[in-house]
């Protein structure tokens, strides 16, 4: 039986242990039954999860309309889905739903 690739560094050298898959080289360990989520991070290095609270970095044009929205404008995430760009689903203040890439998000504690 081939055992995948390690799903962080993309080594070969994948070993199993039980349910878990183990890369030698960077120590990622995984359950291959386990579906992956999505990791994503803010513009200050802060994991993001479904129902977080984020605020806008910089300002940014709304495509499709005149609207803007300003820096610091509050928005909750309500779900992550993995895309090159526009991540996050988000429910924004005054501005409704979009989707919004992280990087131009911070979570708010």
């Amino acid at each position: 039986m081939s055992l995948p690739p390690c799903v962080s560094c993309q080594s070969e050298y994948v070993y199993q242990d039980h349910i878990l898959l183990i890369c030698p080289e960077c120590g990622y360990e995984w359950n291959p039954d386990e579906e992956e989520s999505v990791k994503l991070v803010d513009a200050n290095g802060n994991l993001l999860t479904e129902g977080d609270k984020v605020t806008l970095i910089k300002d940014l044009r709304v495509k499709g309309r005149s609207q803007v929205l300003k820096i610091g404008t509050k928005a909750l995430v309500r779900r992550i889905k993995d895309a090159k760009d526009h991540q996050l689903d988000c429910r924004v203040d005054g501005a409704g739903e979009m989707f919004i890439s992280a990087h131009f998000v911070k979570k708010l504690n």
